[in-house]
């Protein structure tokens, strides 16, 4: 693979383990990066034609550093990396992402051709200033189907659903968003029905749909 890559991602065992794997599999990879200071002087001096970078840098600032690099060089290839398979669980919307993005699942850099592949397709994507797209990857039948499920929740339960896992109450809830305490607990019950949550002495029904949020968003469960 001829094009020149920079790798951006604040854990430092993940940067060095794809790193290490993408040059086995051939990927010309001539820089890597922890921090927004390396990663921007790198990208600099190094002038790579495209740039892998996770979307949770330095807590959620991979897009916002995305947009950066794109008005320092408009053509550079961007490949975003992601645990999450919706983005609006982190609060982002598809209209926020650079065009021609290429967006693979963290779980789909098992198979390093899913990545190898998107890394020549983000450089054709920009110049045709194509929207951002999804790459295809090798998830379980479950995992697609729960992935399925978070598409058909709306942006309101979305953003209900982020909002629960912070531990905000359906009152605060409603005052943040300017609706009744009832319309939340009502939006907070489809959330759940949607997930197939069921709630019962033993689990508190916000305390089980946090923890699908934070599995989802790819946090560590210990």
């Amino acid at each position: 693979m001829t094009e020149r890559v920079l790798l951006i991602n604040d854990d430092a065992f993940e940067l060095a383990t794809l790193a290490a794997a993408m040059r086995l599999h051939g990927v010309n990879i001539i820089g890597e990066a922890s921090n927004y200071i390396v990663a921007e002087n790198l990208f600099k001096t190094l002038h790579p034609d495209v740039v892998v970078i996770d979307v949770q840098f330095n807590s959620h600032g991979g897009v916002p550093f995305a947009h950066r690099l794109r008005k320092l060089t408009s053509e550079v290839g961007l490949v975003l990396t992601t645990a999450c398979p919706d983005l609006r669980l982190l609060g982002l919307e598809e209209k926020e992402i650079p065009v021609g993005t290429q967006i693979v699942l963290k779980r789909s850099v098992g198979d390093l051709n899913v990545i190898c592949d998107a890394i020549p397709d983000s450089l054709q994507a920009v110049k045709l200033k194509e929207k951002m797209i999804w790459m295809n990857d090798h998830s379980s039948l479950h995992e697609n189907s729960f992935i399925s499920i978070l598409h058909h929740l709306t942006d309101i339960q979305i953003e209900t659903l982020r909002l629960v896992a912070t531990g905000m109450s359906n009152a605060e809830i409603g005052r943040t968003r300017f609706v009744s305490e009832k319309s939340v607990e009502q939006i907070v019950a489809r959330i759940a029905q949607h997930l197939g949550l069921i709630p019962d002495r033993r689990h508190n029904l916000r305390v089980l749909i946090a923890g699908q949020y934070f599995k989802w968003i790819g946090a560590p469960r210990h």
